[in-house]
């Protein structure tokens, strides 16, 4: 049960980070879709920054989580949102 409730909440960070990169993309993009708005931030090298940005919104998942004492499912957001800090450092830095 434990491994389930954890994997359920790493997919969950990994889908509220993603929500979170499309909404900061429809805000701040400077294109006029959503892939010119990507294309745009690959090729300025902000993407890192934007996708940092997007994963705000795991905080929301992670203290709901917290909240309802689901402490394996915060567990999983929480090793989501590490996955989302290594992977920008490794876009940023490489």
């Amino acid at each position: 049960m434990k491994n389930k409730n954890t994997t359920i909440g790493i997919v969950t960070g990994l889908i509220c980070s993603i929500v979170g990169l499309i909404l900061v993309l429809l805000f701040f993009g400077k294109g006029n879709s959503l892939n010119d708005s990507l294309q745009i931030a690959l090729n300025q090298g902000v993407f890192a920054k934007l996708m940092s940005m997007g994963a705000i919104l795991n905080l929301g998942a992670f203290f709901l989580f917290i909240n309802k004492n689901q402490d394996h499912r915060a567990q999983g957001v929480l090793i989501a949102t590490v996955l989302v800090a290594i992977t920008t450092l490794i876009i940023r830095f490489f």
